[in-house]
């Protein structure tokens, strides 16, 4: 998800977001850990996607913090 996406967001739904990111994250964890995937190329989907997920939580968590602080 890109910033301008975020930024436009209220703090309700930036918080709804932060849950939604982390419940997908959850479940690739879990797939990946109980061996679900049953290629490398699968796996290295999983891999990205968690990193994409991460970086869109900390971009929602610093527009966050860069709204309570106003």
């Amino acid at each position: 998800m890109k910033i301008e996406e975020i930024r436009e967001k209220s703090v309700s739904e930036l918080n709804e977001l932060i849950v939604e990111f982390k419940k997908q994250l959850f479940d690739i964890r879990f797939k990946k850990f109980t061996n679900k995937y049953e290629n490398a190329t699968d796996l290295g989907k999983a891999n990205s996607e968690m990193k994409e997920l991460r970086k869109s939580i900390a971009r929602v968590k610093t527009v966050l913090n860069q709204k309570e602080s106003v």
